[in-house]
């Protein structure tokens, strides 16, 4: 992972080297980190710092599925790390919510419904790599913003 930057941004800092389910650690590492986003930042610069975040998890994951011979490593969760991210950015506050929209994205990260797993399986780059949870994103955005609309305030 030290050999180089980039692996250590895909590996998120080292969460994608947990044993068992890796993917789930990188998400669970979106939550200090925009937690510390929120309370430093504003809504615009919070999403100007996660755009930045996907255009470098381009780089990082392409140079490190390059060096592992895998495009898309299970250890690389710089993407889940973002796209989770992304959605605490616009997820109702309070920890139900938060919990709930941890559930979804992994739900949909994991199953990948279509066009997910279609983009998973053809687009084996470092786009590819941070596109297909920007999919499950926005399927979890989705599904809560229904939620919110049927539940109310």
């Amino acid at each position: 992972m030290l050999r180089h930057p980039a692996h250590v941004i895909a590996f998120g800092g080292g969460a994608g080297l947990v044993p068992f389910a890796p993917g789930t650690a990188g998400t669970l590492l979106a939550f200090p980190l925009y937690w510390l986003l929120a309370a430093v930042t504003t809504l615009e610069i919070s999403l100007a710092v996660v755009a930045a975040a996907f255009l470098v998890g381009i780089w990082a994951c392409g140079v490190t599925g390059r060096a592992l011979g895998a495009a898309d490593h299970g250890a690389m969760v710089w993407d889940e790390v973002v796209a989770f991210m992304l959605v605490l950015i616009f997820t109702p506050a309070g920890w139900l919510w938060q919990a709930g929209a941890f559930l979804l994205f992994r739900a949909f990260d994991i199953i990948k419904p279509p066009p997910i797993r279609y983009f998973d399986r053809k687009l084996k780059s470092g786009f590819g790599v941070m596109f297909d949870d920007l999919l499950a994103a926005f399927y979890t955005l989705l599904i809560l913003a229904i939620i919110k609309t049927l539940t109310g305030p």
